[in-house]
């Protein structure tokens, strides 16, 4: 990770970040953090609704703007990470904070493409589910809370490596 750390740093972006003073790292920040709770509140919402809570409201209804919310902040979060990360990257080399949240970004992003294979997801609009069914979305729910909030916890403890 070491080598696209040190690139990033010496990309045009850093350079433009550095050059932008304080107050540009400040408000990339809080855009980042904005995408982050964007994010997290979308994924929290729908994984408790396949945890088993709101069952009167079909999983149909709340997965698309709960899906398309998280998207979105996923995208804002990852560009204004990334700016983050150009600014002083070389800093965060050997910091396992870094290396944790992406590990953890990474495992709950393969959870939902894991997801898009068991029929329990594919069956997700067929309501009541059997038990089986109820089971893997309840798993794929506990997983996906696990990861991203690990991996939001990560990236908070990454400042105090």
């Amino acid at each position: 990770m070491e080598p696209l750390l040190v690139w990033l740093e010496g990309s045009a972006l850093g350079q433009l970040m550095r050059a932008s003073g304080v107050w540009a790292y400040g408000v990339v920040n809080l855009v980042h953090i904005l995408g982050i709770a964007t994010l997290f509140g979308s994924v929290l919402a729908f994984d408790l609704r396949l945890l088993g809570l709101w069952r009167r409201v079909p999983l149909t209804v709340l997965e698309r703007p709960t899906l398309t919310l998280a998207a979105c902040g996923f995208t804002v979060a990852v560009a204004s990470g990334v700016t983050l990360l150009s600014t002083n990257g070389s800093e965060y080399v050997g910091n396992p904070f870094l290396a944790l949240k992406f590990t953890a970004i990474g495992l709950g992003l393969a959870n939902i493409v894991a997801a898009q294979f068991l029929p329990a997801w594919r069956a997700r609009a067929v309501e009541p589910h059997g038990p089986r069914q109820r089971f893997a979305l309840r798993m794929l729910g506990a997983t996906s809370l696990v990861c991203w909030l690990g991996a939001v916890a990560a990236g908070r403890l990454i400042g105090y490596w």
